[in-house]
Order: structure tokens, then sequence, then C-alpha cells
């Protein structure tokens, strides 16, 4: 392909791919690579690290790694409506009848909210205080709240008694959220939430992973679990190219529910 010929997100998503082969590399190299000028690749690694998607260094740029995350009120301020967008899409994944695992996090209370406006009579499992609470307002809805050590940053219950009690249970589907999603999985900051997110996957026919598109090509601390292990991700619009291509040879089903242009 003529460089000269290239989009911005062709040329995004061809700097991502090769910062990520390397872990990290140099601009004069990705200009070598690519074909365009220094200057342009410069621009572009001004743009995709404003947005987090990697980590600019001197003369270069290394893969982003999460290595915190606000709270989960402060991270419900932000990405509203694709949230809302993904809750409402996940949400209509779930049968009537179906006993579903819903973990901790921020979208993952936006598809628990979209459920509680739903006459399904579901069983709901779940970790966070926050999606017990808003299900629990539908009298049609059993709602199983999970034991464990209260953290308050995530308002849910996590460690080895919550892990125990989850593993009792069979489920139809699990709904998980993540702190970020590459080709290797999805991740998380927490140690504890991944456990009960890889407990939830165990114990249920087929899982289901929230996330919004900022989520995208960013790893975080703990793996949780590989892309063949979800059955579908759903959120709110096309992630880069090579995860796509990833997403796609893992055999997991991509939902995309974009906002109005």
């Amino acid at each position: 392909m003529d460089p000269s010929r290239l989009t911005k997100k062709e040329r995004h998503d061809l700097i991502l791919s090769e910062v990520r082969r390397s872990a990290s590399i140099r601009i004069s190299k990705l200009a070598r690579r690519i074909g365009v000028a220094g200057e342009t690749i410069r621009r572009d690694l001004i743009e995709l690290g404003e947005a987090g998607l990697l980590n600019r260094t001197y003369g270069g740029a290394t893969i982003s790694l999460v290595t915190s995350e606000p709270v989960i009120s402060e991270r419900g301020l932000t990405m509203v409506e694709e949230r809302a967008r993904v809750g409402r899409g996940a949400a209509d994944l779930v049968e009537k009848s179906q006993i579903v695992m819903i973990d901790g996090g921020s979208t993952t209370y936006e598809v628990a909210r979209n459920l509680s406006q739903l006459k399904r009579d579901l069983t709901i499992i779940t970790n966070s205080i926050g999606v017990a609470s808003v299900v629990g307002a539908n009298p049609t809805f059993r709602v199983i709240l999970c034991p464990g050590t209260y953290d308050s940053r995530e308002a849910s219950v996590l460690g080895e008694d919550t892990v125990e009690f989850v593993r009792r249970y069979n489920a139809d589907i699990a709904i998980i959220g993540a702190s970020g999603v590459t080709a290797d999985g999805p991740s998380d900051m927490i140690t504890g939430a991944a456990a009960v997110k890889r407990a939830m996957i165990s114990r249920s026919l087929s899982t289901v992973l929230v996330v919004t598109n900022d989520k995208f090509g960013r790893a975080s601390l703990e793996r949780v679990c590989g892309l063949g292990d979800i059955a579908d991700i759903v959120t709110d619009s096309e992630p880069q190219a090579e995860l796509r291509a990833a997403i796609e040879a893992a055999g997991t089903e991509l939902h995309v529910f974009p906002g109005n242009p």
C-alpha cells in the first residue's frame, strides 16, 4: 500500500501494531517502516499518547500499561453515553429465566441497570453492591450477593470467600468488564477482581465482555483470560484493526453500538 494514501486511522493502527511487536520503538524506525516523514510520526505519537494508547518517550514510544484506575464513582462520570449504549446492547443478549453472573464495574453496572427494566425472571449472582441494588429493585429477579472483603474503591466484595462462593453456582452467562483489552485478552488492575472474573467465567456456559472503546489496546496488571474464552464482546466503537483481527481469529463475536453520526 502506498504510504501517502494511508488514512490517519490506518497509520495509527500500523504504529500501534509496530509498538506492540517491539514493546518500544524509535521514531526513525517507525518512519522507515511505515514510509512517512518523522514529523508525521511524531504528531501521530502525540495523538496516540493523549488517547492513552501508548507512552511517548524521548525519540519514540512504548506500549501503554494501565497501572492505576479511578474509583468506580469517578469512572461513572466518564464515557457516560458510550457505557449506556454498551449496557443496552449487552442486556439484549440475556434471555428470559437465565442465571446471570455480573461482576463489579461501571460498565457492568450499566448492563444491570438496563436489565432491571425488563421482566425476564432472572437469577442474578454478583459481587457488586451497586449491581445488587439496581437489579434488586426488579420484583421478577432473584438476587444472590456474594460474601467477601469489601473494596470501597470498587463498591464490590473480593477475596477467597468471594471466589469460593461463586464456584458453588452454575450460570448461563457471565457478564464481566476489564481495565484493558489486547490481543492477549482482557486484563484488570485489581488482582482480586481478576480472580472473581475467572471464577465467573469458569462457572458459566457463556461469557460476555463489556468494554468502552478506551479500553482497547491497553494492557493492565493481570490477564484475566484469552479472547477465546469470551463468547461475545459488546462495545461502542470498532477496535483497532489488529485487535479486531485477533477477536475474529478467536471466534469471539463483536457487537458494536456506535453513537449517532
